[in-house]
């Protein structure tokens, strides 16, 4: 299912908030498994800025879940389990070694980029649409324009400690 096409109905709508949901849960199990790393690692390997920096990624993803499992939950859609996305995660990233650290920045980079694209195309496919959903059209709106706002502080976020370590 492609954003690049209105939404038509509440079915779509519900599919896309629930792609929203799994690259939510994408970032906060990447953050976690990175913070894993730096703990288990016989020397701390990241910095505070990155430490913070993860730690507030994995939050942050955890809100957003939960604003859209609500706009979900009024569509009557179930989401996706974090359980079963964290184990995905894991077999694809898990070769992440506690000395491959220089890429956690461009990892969480990666992530809050996508993310903030795909809000933004999700909006720009919303308003684009004539369709009417069940839940109201400003609430979904405003919801999503205020995450990819904040998608769009954590990509500046990222560049500014990358450009700091140059």
């Amino acid at each position: 299912m492609s954003v690049s096409h209105r939404v038509g109905s509440d079915h779509q709508l519900a599919r896309l908030l629930q792609i929203g949901i799994v690259l939510e849960e994408v970032v906060e199990a990447r953050a976690h498994h990175h913070q894993s790393l730096d703990a288990e690692a016989e020397t701390t390997a990241l910095d505070p800025d990155i430490r913070s920096l993860l730690a507030g990624a994995a939050e942050e993803s955890a809100i957003h879940r939960e604003r859209l499992e609500e706009l979900i939950a009024d569509l009557d859609a179930e989401s996706v389990p974090f359980e079963d996305i964290e184990r995905l995660v894991e077999a694809q990233y898990g070769q992440t070694k506690p000395d491959d650290f220089d890429g956690v920045l461009y990892d969480q980079l990666c992530n809050e980029e996508t993310a903030y694209k795909f809000y933004d195309d999700l909006v720009d496919a919303i308003e684009a649409s004539d369709a009417r959903f069940s839940v109201d059209r400003d609430r979904v709106l405003d919801t999503l324009r205020s995450i990819r706002e904040e998608e769009a502080e954590g990509v500046e976020e990222v560049t500014n400690i990358m450009k700091e370590r140059d």
